[in-house]
């Protein structure tokens, strides 16, 4: 069962009682939270009257990481989707405004613990025309994915055997571009790929 408690100025706090086993992940778009626990659900809960919107099923095994699509990426639903990973090595891609599973990534090896979209960058800015996401899993590598192309695997990143044994997090960052006096530039950046590993480890891909 989950409890769902709000806190505000106004009220101390709203309670629901659909209570589940542990909460793993929580992630929200400013109207909605979403959170994925061992019961291998994912629950999707409306702010403001902590009601529960949507149920999600499918996985088959703990869901150890949710992510929202952002409002920038119009093409694959911005944020009416969201993304999960599970201890069932699945990546899931979910529909909020019709409650129903998109798509289904196969091909990690071990546990999924990190699930991200990943950003189009066109002339050094974001676009919002990526159809990509990416996972990170204990199998010790990070994979991209297409939602397009009948969910076949786009490209693959192997993390260091001896020191990152499994990929915990993954994000996506803006890097500023330095000139050689080691000054900034006002609007030339880099987007590169951060992950944190299970030893410990943050790398930076660029």
């Amino acid at each position: 069962m989950i409890i769902l408690f709000v806190y505000g100025i106004q009220t101390q706090s709203n309670t629901n009682s659909n209570k589940s086993n542990n909460i793993d992940v929580i992630g929200g778009n400013g109207y909605t939270i979403c959170s994925g626990s061992w019961d291998k659900r994912i629950c999707i809960w409306d702010i403001e009257t902590t009601k529960q919107i949507i149920v999600f099923k499918g996985h088959k095994n703990y869901v150890n990481s949710i992510k929202y699509g952002s409002n920038k990426l119009v093409n694959i639903g911005g944020s009416n989707t969201t993304l999960s990973g599970s201890d069932d090595k699945s990546v899931r891609l979910w529909d909020i405004r019709y409650g129903k599973q998109i798509q289904i990534f196969n091909g990690h090896k071990h546990i999924v613990w990190a699930v991200e979209y990943s950003p189009f960058v066109l002339k050094n800015k974001v676009s919002g025309s990526s159809n990509v996401i990416c996972s990170g899993s204990k199998d010790n590598t990070i994979r991209f994915w297409d939602i397009r192309s009948n969910k076949k695997e786009l490209y693959l990143i192997n993390g260091d055997k001896n020191e990152d044994n499994g990929i915990h997090c993954l994000k996506f960052i803006s890097l500023k571009k330095k000139i050689k006096d080691n000054k900034q530039k006002s609007d030339d950046c880099i987007v590169s790929l951060c992950y944190g590993s299970e030893k410990g480890l943050i790398r930076v891909w660029k």
